[in-house]
């Protein structure tokens, strides 16, 4: 039996790679239902002050395909608690590599407001989107 019955994962998802697979499987065992937001390739450019590589719709394809994902919905933002009441989410899934950030730090004491753990994976070690695209551009 499952911790929690609705789990949530947000991400970019650019480049998809086995850090990508690990957390949405951690996460997936973790709940009975996932819900994986997509984040807009506008929101993307908002907060990492990045361009995507993938269009926001093969992303979103891509994360759709996994057997470990339920649902998928695009992110137009990053509001936790909007999203949780939106979809009676009990739990967030992140890499820990995002604990202990202000952005997490303010979120926690938000969401514990409605009952909703935010529980932290670790971060696969040795890859990431942003080491594939130095990968990519380096060459």
């Amino acid at each position: 039996m499952t911790k929690y019955k609705i789990g949530f994962v947000q991400g970019v998802f650019d480049m998809f790679h086995i850090g990508h697979l690990n957390l949405l499987e951690k996460a997936k065992e973790n709940c009975d239902f996932l819900i994986v937001g997509v984040n807009s390739d506008e929101l993307v450019k908002e907060y990492k002050h990045k361009e995507t590589i993938i269009p926001l719709e093969e992303r979103a394809r891509i994360i759709g395909a996994l057997k470990c994902v339920d649902k998928v919905i695009i992110m137009h933002d990053r509001d936790k608690v909007k999203v949780t009441q939106e979809n009676n989410i009990n739990a967030i899934f992140m890499g820990d590599d995002w604990k202990g950030t202000p952005f997490y730090n303010e979120m926690e004491k938000e969401l514990k407001k409605y009952n909703v753990d935010i529980v932290y994976f670790p971060y696969t070690k040795g890859t990431s989107s942003t080491i594939l695209r130095e990968k990519l551009l380096s060459h």
